[in-house]
């Protein structure tokens, strides 16, 4: 489950429970690249369960990922342009679709 919020300033907010790990891997390191969060060298795919939590100083944008043990992954992605969002929910629903069965 998952909704996108946009405020009054043009910024918008993404926030979804129970993602396959994998496919928010595939969608972050399409996005940002492999690394960009400290995840390791494999990508957000390969990222240990816990909590990770990164704020871009220039842009006051907000990144928050609880991986499971269970392999999915509950995030927000908050104070964003919505180009962004936009980027980052089709390269999540091309890594899902990746995932679902012919």
């Amino acid at each position: 489950m998952g909704k996108v919020c946009l405020d009054d300033h043009g910024r918008a907010t993404i926030e979804f429970e129970n993602v396959p790990k994998t496919a928010v891997g595939t969608a972050m390191t399409e996005c940002w690249g492999a690394d960009w969060f400290d995840e390791g060298p494999g990508g957000f795919a390969e990222a240990e369960p816990g909590q990770y939590h990164y704020e871009d100083e220039q842009t006051y944008a907000e990144y928050e990922f609880d991986v499971n043990a269970d392999g999915t992954v509950t995030f927000g992605i908050s104070y964003v342009k919505v180009d962004d969002i936009v980027t980052m929910l089709d390269a999540l629903e091309r890594a899902l679709a990746g995932q679902r069965p012919d």
